[in-house]
């Protein structure tokens, strides 16, 4: 689960505290950034920012691709939402918005998707609707999250063990340049967030 990540890397890096951004099940696999020390009163801030995920939704009975293509149009944008059964929050319904929505593949009742979306967005209620749309019903059978607001897996992605080593290394052969890799700096965090440059000029005189 998100929190036994966090309780990981506070056994590894042996600090009292860490902190997930957000829940991500556990038969989900892909970016789940961690916060240390100070850094977790960021977290809030990347609760609320955009996930980009990779699925694999199966279909339960075969349907043309250009059928599914033209479907998928219809979930872009904003959508209605209400969270599964097996949720945190409560199961209402709210808006949601897909701000990009591309096939990757189609093979047979599989499909290979990719999805930009709002934080909060169900990609296992999404796929539901979907089979619902297309009249034969579909289910999540895999999914990877990508991107966490500026976090992504092709850059800055590093696992448990990556972690673990790069600890080993900077302790005992005084080595910190894996562990800066992978620790990187509070502001990395904010890069998604509009900022503001204030400055105040010098008098004369």
């Amino acid at each position: 689960t998100s929190h036994q990540t966090s309780d990981y890397v506070k056994k590894i890096l042996h600090i009292s505290k860490a902190g997930h951004s957000g829940t991500l099940d556990p038969a989900v696999t892909g970016v789940q950034p961690i916060a240390l020390g100070k850094a977790t009163r960021i977290t809030q801030f990347l609760l609320t920012a955009p996930k980009e995920y990779v699925c694999l939704m199966h279909l339960h009975q075969e349907v043309s691709e250009e059928t599914i293509r033209e479907v998928i149009k219809k979930f872009i944008g904003k959508i209605q939402q209400r969270p599964p059964l097996k949720s945190a929050v409560k199961r209402v319904e709210r808006t949601r918005e897909i701000y990009e929505f591309g096939i990757i593949e189609i093979k047979g009742k599989d499909v290979l998707f990719r999805v930009k979306c709002q934080a909060g967005t169900y990609i296992r209620v999404l796929c539901h609707k979907i089979g619902e749309e297309l009249g034969v019903g579909a289910h999540m059978a895999e999914l990877r999250r990508t991107q966490a607001g500026p976090f992504t897996e092709r850059d800055q992605l590093v696992t448990l063990n990556d972690l673990q080593d790069a600890y080993h290394f900077y302790k005992e052969e005084n080595n910190p340049a894996f562990l800066m890799h992978c620790i990187q700096p509070v502001e990395n965090a904010l890069k998604h967030i509009s900022k503001i440059k204030t400055g105040i000029g010098k008098q004369n005189g």
